[in-house]
């Protein structure tokens, strides 16, 4: 399984009770008895050496002696999100779809360090991400065909979770744009963060902790805002994924992330490489939608 590879972790520090109130971070803090932890209740070896954190301290993944791959994770024990707790576990669930699969999870409460940690044990894949859109662009036909099958499956699989709510989707638009009717008619389940970094160059789609029912082509325009800089690889997507793009929900799938880019590039307070061509596809999908 692939993350994203930062800096190794500074000079260690000890957690005292001296630092109650601070978030743990798994790139600085000593915590080889959650590892040796790991190792006793999933039966693996974590190989230290290949330890590739997660961007903001809380997840950590090693290959293991057995050719598989273990990501461990800590939350604040009062601050768990059920639904993107048990993710990735779930999503064990899903068929037909290119994923790691999932093999065994372990679960514990840390009261000295105010966290709940799980570990899960996956399928290693050694396939690099796409990453960027140079390599999105000498993706060969068999990939999008092979993305197209997997996201048609996901799309089908039923389940009583929610990656999209049509309040979030509502309020983002509405943050944005005035005057759109932003009801949805047509749901499917869904990744809900389909990027450059979350697919593999042989079509893999990883990191589920998020997944579930969304609007109809939501997966197709997350990767579609994320190709907005290459106008070649944007109509790439919008023909590939047209089935569902083209559809009423599919069009406000595509302005929630338009509406998103924009909302970042007004945070920073100038313009971003996805928020001017966001701005001029919204104006295309908002005449579209107000049957102008």
């Amino acid at each position: 399984m692939i993350g994203p590879l930062l800096s190794r972790s500074k000079e260690p520090f000890a957690v005292t009770a001296t630092q109650p109130s601070a978030v743990f971070d798994v790139r600085e803090g000593r915590h080889e008895d959650v590892l040796a932890r790991v190792e006793q209740a999933l039966g693996v070896r974590l190989d230290r050496a290949s330890v590739v954190y997660g961007e903001h301290g809380a997840t950590e993944g090693f290959r293991t002696g057995g050719g598989t791959w273990v990501r461990v994770e800590r939350r604040h024990r009062w601050r768990i999100n059920s639904a993107v707790w048990i993710g990735l576990e779930a999503a064990a669930t899903i068929r037909g779809v290119k994923k790691p699969e999932w093999f065994q999870s372990a679960t514990w409460t840390d009261q000295s360090r105010d966290v709940v940690w799980r570990a899960d044990e996956v399928e290693l894949i050694t396939a690099p991400v796409v990453g960027n859109l140079a390599t999105a662009a000498t993706l060969p036909d068999s990939w999008w065909a092979g993305l197209r099958e997997s996201l048609a499956a996901l799309g089908a699989h039923p389940t009583e979770r929610v990656g999209m709510s049509q309040a979030h989707l509502t309020k983002r638009i509405n943050e944005v744009f005035d005057g759109v009717d932003t009801g949805v008619d047509e749901w499917a389940t869904a990744h809900t963060d389909v990027h450059w970094g979350n697919v593999s160059v042989e079509g893999h789609i990883i990191d589920w902790e998020d997944w579930g029912a969304a609007p109809r082509g939501h997966d197709a325009a997350t990767l579609w805002q994320s190709a907005l800089p290459d106008p070649r690889i944007a109509a790439r997507i919008q023909h590939e994924f047209a089935a569902d793009l083209e559809t009423r929900s599919g069009k406000l799938a595509q302005l929630l992330q338009c509406a998103n880019a924009i909302r970042v590039a007004a945070r920073r307070g100038a313009p971003t490489p996805l928020s001017e061509p966001a701005r001029a596809a919204a104006d295309v999908l908002l005449a579209d939608l107000r049957g102008v």
